[in-house]
């Protein structure tokens, strides 16, 4: 495993991490990635698996946020509506996303065979960053076998860095690619947890910030993107939490996860895509009614501020573990970004 932004000194927040300091932290959720690296093919697969049953019967409670709507995932219209998940959150590249869908049905069909027969379809969600620079998007390398792999194949401490989905993403400028980041939130009835998984491919190199300080206008003396004066690119935040919530009290916190984004410089451009898909795994929602009410658990909203600093919070640390964990990739063209981590080293920065 490469070194976290807090090897590096840098304590983001106030609340406490995880064990992992990881969207894993919340128990039952599990990470898989497919890697594809070799010449101008720099991209791949993130699965984020909600918890190990079936998900299509049990379903989450989940929410989606649109922060900026340069983007083309699918599967958030329905959540937006039905306030409930039923498959894995795939993330992948811009032109990838049909078969990253078609991939995740197939996986659904496999374990549901009631589907399409005697009850309805699959909701399957998938998101997207463009990758374009270091990947040839045209090709579509990813296939439906890389997909099943990222899903099945899953850990609880998994890899960051160009990885999965983030093989081929930049991120202000240098190289980006998956970072993660949890939080431990405690409320009289209990402790809980909420962490966050990022895909990044977003920001210009002059706005970042490293927990207060203006490390990108140090870098930017170093570091002159090549043709680039805008940012263009794209964020996938994924929240997970086992906090008892409603869609309603979930998606207040998912929009704050764009405290963190603006604390780590980002200023929301207009072609750069931001979106957040967030589910809970304290309330299972049974696909099939059985005569009974549903019985839901969730907090006041007088006890949500916390589960806010918390979103704010590891989402920011994500964003920089993304960062300072990605190592170097050569692809399309020669093209290529220098890593948060080798301008450190070699003109001695301090993040601190």
């Amino acid at each position: 495993m490469n070194l976290r932004i807090r090897d590096y000194g840098v304590k983001i927040g106030s609340l406490e991490t995880g064990k992992l300091n990881k969207i894993t932290d919340v128990a039952g959720v599990k990470v898989g990635h497919t890697t594809l690296s070799e010449g101008s093919c720099q991209t791949g697969v993130t699965a984020v698996i909600p918890h190990e049953g079936n998900l299509f019967k049990e379903k989450l409670i989940a929410s989606t946020h649109v922060i900026n709507g340069f983007g083309k995932t699918m599967g958030t219209i329905q959540i937006k509506e039905l306030g409930t998940l039923e498959t894995p959150i795939v993330l992948t590249n811009t032109l990838n996303i049909g078969v990253a869908a078609e991939a995740v049905m197939e996986k659904t069909l496999e374990a549901n065979p009631d589907i399409g027969r005697s009850t309805g379809s699959i909701n399957p969600v998938v998101g997207e960053c463009n990758d374009m620079y270091l990947n040839d998007l045209r090709a579509m390398f990813v296939e439906k076998e890389h997909v099943h792999k990222a899903m099945t194949e899953t850990k609880i401490d998994f890899e960051e860095g160009c990885v999965g989905a983030g093989t081929g993403m930049l991120c202000y400028s240098l190289k980006g690619g998956v970072g993660s980041s949890s939080r431990t939130i405690t409320l009289d009835h209990g402790n809980y947890t909420l962490g966050v998984l990022v895909v990044t491919n977003f920001g210009f190199i002059s706005d970042l910030r490293i927990d207060g300080k203006s490390i990108g206008e140090q870098l930017s003396k170093y570091v002159i993107p090549s043709g680039e004066t805008k940012d263009r690119g794209s964020i996938m935040v994924i929240i997970a939490t086992d906090l008892p919530v409603s869609e309603r009290q979930l998606n207040r916190i998912i929009k704050r996860s764009v405290t963190g984004l603006s604390r780590t410089g980002s200023v929301i451009t207009t072609g750069s895509g931001e979106v957040a898909i967030g589910f809970s795994t304290a309330n299972k929602i049974p696909h099939e009614p059985n005569g009974d009410l549903l019985s839901t658990s969730t907090i006041h909203d007088d006890e949500i501020d916390e589960a806010f600093r918390a979103v704010g919070e590891a989402t920011e640390e994500a964003v920089l573990n993304a960062l300072i964990t990605a190592t170097p990739v050569k692809g399309r063209g020669g093209n290529e970004r220098p890593t948060l981590s080798e301008l450190i080293e070699k003109y001695n920065l301090s993040l601190n």
